[in-house]
């Protein structure tokens, strides 16, 4: 039903998040941050049946390579939890293999700097 200007409300998303992750909680941070990178497990070609429709959707994309969660979540537009919760379902599956993120790294010494600079400065006027 339209308003009399013409105005239409928009439709209100058709499965709501708590049916597509099965009541399921968040996992935590350190098995999926946004940064870790996820892709398919290579014998997941068989595309079991028993996947949802959103499960599948995630395998798909997951098959061309390494991705982060946060890349994922922005491809298929479900919410940042929904996408961390269904990849932990997947990746309890056997279907997805993760990747940690990159260790920060280690800050270099401060003395060691300095003499390259000073190095440097000597050489280069």
């Amino acid at each position: 039903m339209t308003g009399h200007d013409g105005w239409e409300p928009e439709a209100a998303a058709l499965v709501r998040p708590y049916v597509i992750t099965k009541g399921r909680g968040l996992p935590d941070d350190e098995q999926l941050s946004l940064i870790t990178l996820v892709t398919a497990a290579a014998d997941a070609a068989q595309r079991p049946t028993r996947l949802s429709p959103e499960e599948l959707n995630l395998l798909d994309l997951c098959s061309a390579g390494y991705l982060s969660v946060a890349e994922i979540a922005g491809h298929t537009h479900y919410p940042l939890g929904v996408v961390r919760i269904l990849l932990a379902s997947l990746m309890e599956g056997g279907y997805l293999m993760t990747r940690p993120p990159v260790a920060p790294a280690r800050l270099a010494d401060k003395e060691i700097l300095e003499e390259v600079l000073n190095g440097l400065r000597a050489k280069f006027g």
